[in-house]
């Protein structure tokens, strides 16, 4: 069994594996512009985050009922389960639903026939949080909270993805001061494709709790010794990071940089159907690239828990720790 982690960066669009995109397309009388599975995967080579992008959206049109989202989130799980995953913190975009056709209320009611079974049937704890499209308005944004407002009590946060160039956390002010008036937790991507200020703007701007990727701190030492002072979590994605030629080689990536600077920094897999790997497979990876020892990949397991939104569950959080040190490398 591999170490048990919690997964806190995970899009649970990006898990649409293609032989469920095909079963689905059949289901719902979609055509893909793909002969068959092998072809599909085939195109999951990317150039650059737009690229990505552009596939990873084109493929949502398989998605359309509350049973497709329940199916999605249910593969999920299966598979993060069997590589370690205790709990999950999963982002989902409704605008990428709502703008096609597709109600707020079959999107969340779909995951969450899945989340909330999710403990007894895969032994994962979950938290739901609602991303925003960093690409599309502030008005648009707003709008999507207003809509999700009747089921706010199966969401635990807010996030802001998509493409980062040319869109600054700035943007998104008023929509995270009405989702801190609302009660929610909130984190950002930041410091992925933008620069390190994005990642300082995330921080003072939207008051986010955690930074989604922030590779590029690396760039600014004063914004490393604070988020290091701070205790600001990053969750990092490394085999995303190769896909989508952030770095070149996982040789090259500044985990082991980030660790030894002492910020508290998580493994994680994003868009695991795209970019090859699961949560434990990214954790193999960075071990063989990194060389990272037993100690360094039991201190990224418990930085995964220390950083989850547990706190309304301290005993469980105490458990899943509790479990990380008794793991047997």
């Amino acid at each position: 069994m591999p170490v048990p982690k919690a997964e806190l960066h995970l899009h649970i669009e990006g898990t649409l594996e293609p032989e469920l995109a095909f079963a689905l397309a059949a289901r719902n009388g979609v055509t893909l512009p793909y002969a068959d599975t092998e072809e599909l995967r085939a195109a999951y080579r990317f150039g650059d985050l737009q690229s990505f992008l552009d596939l990873y959206y084109a493929l949502m049109a398989v998605l359309r009922t509350p049973e497709d989202f329940t199916a999605l989130a249910d593969a999920y799980l299966e598979r993060a389960a069997a590589q370690g995953v205790r709990h999950a913190e999963i982002f989902f975009d409704p605008q990428a639903h709502t703008s096609r056709g597709v109600p707020i209320g079959t999107v969340i009611e779909g995951l969450t026939a899945s989340l909330d079974r999710a403990e007894e049937r895969y032994g994962i704890s979950t938290r739901l949080i609602l991303c925003f499209l960093r690409d599309e308005s502030a008005e648009s944004a707003l709008a999507t909270l207003e809509a999700a407002e009747p089921y706010l009590d199966r969401i635990t946060g807010v996030g802001l993805d998509s493409a980062e160039a040319g869109h600054p956390p700035a943007k998104f002010r008023a929509v995270y001061e009405e989702a801190a008036r609302l009660g929610l937790r909130r984190v950002a991507h930041a410091g992925e494709e933008g620069p390190a200020a994005y990642v300082r703007e995330a921080l003072d701007v939207l008051g986010v709790e955690r930074i989604d990727h922030g590779l590029r701190c690396m760039e600014d030492p004063e914004l490393v010794e604070r988020l290091a002072r701070e205790r600001i979590p990053l969750t990092l994605c490394p085999l995303s990071n190769v896909r989508l030629r952030v770095i070149d080689t996982l040789a090259d990536h500044p985990l082991r940089a980030m660790m030894d600077a002492g910020l508290l920094v998580t493994v994680n897999s994003d868009d695991p159907a795209y970019f090859g790997g699961y949560a434990g497979d990214n954790y193999d990876a960075v071990r063989d690239a990194l060389a990272l020892g037993p100690e360094q990949l039991r201190t990224l397991a418990r930085h995964s828990f220390e950083a989850s939104f547990l706190e309304d569950d301290e005993p469980r959080r105490a458990r899943y720790l509790a479990e990380v040190e008794a793991y047997a490398f």
